[in-house]
């Protein structure tokens, strides 16, 4: 599985650089993304989901999401 650091980043740059990774994702091919900002954090889930991704996460470290 690849890894996606997105934490040093606040919106909307962590949803630009994720939608540059997912022009070149295969099909069937994770990613495990870790966000920082607190918009991001609450975007990035929600617009996968709508565009039909499986989305899975978990609280990290100091309001980090992974």
């Amino acid at each position: 599985m690849e890894q996606l650091d997105l934490t040093p980043w606040r919106c909307p740059e962590p949803l630009i650089r994720l939608k540059l990774w997912l022009r070149q994702a295969r099909p069937g091919q994770s990613v495990c993304i870790q966000l920082g900002d607190a918009g991001s954090r609450q975007d990035i889930p929600a617009y996968l989901r709508r565009q039909g991704h499986h989305v899975q996460t978990c609280e990290g470290q100091a309001g980090r999401l992974r």
